[in-house]
C-alpha cells in the first residue's frame, strides 16, 4: 500500500513541475486565484492496530475532533500544493493484556501535511471542483501525560497521505468545503512500566492510520 502511494506522489510532483514549466502562457491570463485558505472543523479516527511486546494485547485510541487550517498553492487552474495544520490529542490504552486494562494517559499529536492536488471543473459554472490529492506528513508527538505506568514515549515518524474532497462556491471568493483524508502513520512505543514491576520496558509497535472527515468553509485570493 505504500509504495503505492509513494509511486502516486512522484507522479503527481512530476505532473506538478511539468505543469509548471508549461504555464507562462497559461498564466498571463489566468482565470484563476493561485491562493486558497479553509478553516475546518474535523473527525479524527484512529484505525490502529499494534503489536505489543512482553504482555500482548492491542492498543486502543480514543477520537478527536479538533479545528484545521489549511492554506493552498495553485501552480496551474488545475494543480496545486496543499498544507494542511492541525492537533489532536488522544487517550491512550492497551487493551487485552496479560496485566489487563492498562491506562497509558493521552499525548498530543501534531502532523504537518503536504498534498499534490488536482482539481476537476466538471461543471460550465465552475461552482463545484471536486479534487483528489496525496501527498507526505511528518508527526510530532508531545505533551505525553503517562497514566497508569511511569512513562510513555513515541517516536516522531513521517507517514503518507491520500486526500478526496470537493470546493462548493458561494461567491467568486467563498466557498464551502467537505474533504476526507487517510494518514497512514506508524510510530515505535516504549513504555516505561518500572513502577508496576522493577527495570519493565514494554516496547510497542502501532500504526495508527487515522481517517480525517472534514466541514468547513475557505477564500480565494
Amino acid at each position: 500500500m505504500r509504495k503505492i502511494f509513494l509511486t502516486l506522489l512522484s507522479v503527481t510532483f512530476l505532473g506538478i513541475g511539468f505543469a509548471s514549466a508549461q504555464e507562462s502562457e497559461e498564466v498571463k491570463t489566468a482565470d484563476f486565484s493561485k491562493w486558497q485558505v479553509r478553516l475546518r472543523g474535523v473527525g479524527v479516527i484512529p484505525n490502529e492496530s499494534s503489536t505489543i511486546g512482553i504482555i500482548g494485547g492491542e492498543a486502543a485510541i480514543s477520537n478527536s475532533f479538533i479545528p484545521e487550517l489549511d492554506f493552498t498553492y495553485f501552480f496551474t487552474k488545475n494543480i496545486a500544493a496543499e498544507l494542511i495544520l492541525g492537533t489532536t490529542k488522544h487517550d491512550v490504552k492497551a487493551v487485552g493484556t496479560a496485566a489487563g486494562e492498562v491506562d497509558l494517559g493521552s499525548v498530543w499529536l501534531l502532523p504537518p501535511t503536504l498534498t499534490a492536488q488536482y482539481h476537476f471543473y466538471p461543471t460550465k459554472d465552475k461552482l463545484f471542483k471536486p479534487y483528489i490529492g496525496a501527498g507526505v506528513n511528518y508527526t510530532i508527538f508531545y505533551g505525553v501525560k503517562s497514566g497508569d505506568v511511569a512513562d510513555v514515549t513515541y517516536d516522531n515518524a513521517f507517514g503518507y497521505a491520500a486526500q478526496i474532497g470537493f470546493d462548493l462556491m458561494l461567491t467568486d471568493k467563498f466557498f464551502l468545503n467537505v474533504d476526507a483524508k487517510r494518514l497512514f502513520l506508524n510510530t515505535d512505543v516504549t513504555v516505561d512500566a518500572s513502577n508496576l514491576v522493577p527495570g519493565l520496558s514494554i516496547p510497542a509497535d502501532v500504526d495508527i492510520d487515522p481517517w480525517l472527515f472534514g466541514f468547513g468553509v475557505g477564500m480565494k485570493f
